[in-house]
């Protein structure tokens, strides 16, 4: 008959996954309401019950040796999946969703849609929280991401949301500055916004113009397209966006898209978030709506 090894005391994996996860004895202490002594106790009985150390103690700073890093990631999942399963127990998605996504996504897409999420789901808050980096699921507290790429991240489950295509939009003052837009070489007599941005080179090459030292001419680089469409919409520059984050600026006048030709790199947007977390009820909540939304869309 198999018999099962017995586990640790549970403190004492709370207290593992806690300082693995701060990377600070003082944080988990702090997190846990104990006494840093105590959070040491603690990590000294489950390196007992282990038979090897699970951190590198050293000055001012600590480290997971080789045991502790195979160690932290399947207990940190451990926990989320009591999380989740005490959730689901409770009567479905509630408390916070915590989404990090890019400032661009989040503004010009999902900000406008984001309404009819929360009346479906009422007693599930939803925290926004806009960043370049990408976020490490295993130590910040975010449910979900947004990223662009092409969707080949270890250990997260990824959905395609939108392309990540793009091309060329002004106001419709400035190509009247010129006497209006009609072939893509005329794009070069106006200030183009963003000159480093790789996207300029692969589209003038697509639409066979030729330009030389493109990314040393003089424009302003904003960091996000959301920033640079509201410049090229008030008139100062050029920009190449992506038409999905643009739609309402394009139906009302304020951006044209003066040609046909869109571009891509065969990137996307991705929903993104770790495989243990695939069934929690306001993950499965929130995916569920996008990828409706975006049928919808489509």
């Amino acid at each position: 008959m198999h018999k099962t090894l017995p586990l640790p005391p549970l403190a004492a994996i709370r207290a593992f996954e806690a300082v693995a996860r701060h990377g600070s004895f003082t944080k988990a202490a702090g997190e846990l309401g104990m006494t840093q002594a105590a959070v040491s106790y603690q990590i000294k009985v489950l390196e007992d019950r282990v038979g090897a150390p699970l951190f590198l103690r050293r000055p001012r700073q600590i480290a997971l040796t080789e045991i502790g890093q195979r160690l932290a990631p399947a207990i940190t999942q451990a926990f989320e999946q009591i999380s989740e399963a005490y959730v689901t127990a409770r009567g479905g998605a509630q408390g916070t969703l915590v989404i990090s996504t890019i400032a661009t996504f989040a503004s010009n897409w999902l900000a406008r849609r984001l309404g009819s999420f929360q009346i479906a789901h009422p007693s599930l808050a939803v925290r926004l929280q806009t960043e370049p980096h990408l976020v490490d699921f295993s130590r910040e507290e975010v449910d979900i991401g947004i990223r662009s790429g092409v969707g080949d991240w270890p250990g997260l489950v990824a959905h395609r949301l939108i392309e990540a295509d793009f091309t060329p939009m002004l106001s419709p003052s400035l190509a009247a500055s010129i006497g209006g837009v009609k072939e893509p070489a005329d794009l070069l007599r106006l200030p183009l916004l963003d000159t480093s941005d790789p996207w300029w080179a692969k589209w003038f090459e697509a639409a066979s113009v030729s330009v030389e030292g493109l990314s040393s001419r003089p424009g302003n680089s904003m960091g996000a397209q959301v920033y640079e469409g509201n410049a090229a919409a008030a008139g100062q520059g050029v920009a190449i966006l992506t038409p999905a984050f643009f739609a309402a600026e394009l139906a009302d006048g304020r951006l044209i898209q003066p040609f046909d030709l869109v571009c891509t790199e065969n990137q996307a947007y991705w929903l993104v978030y770790p495989e243990s977390r695939r069934n929690s009820p306001k993950v499965s909540a929130f995916r569920q709506w996008i990828l409706g939304e975006l049928t919808a869309a489509a």
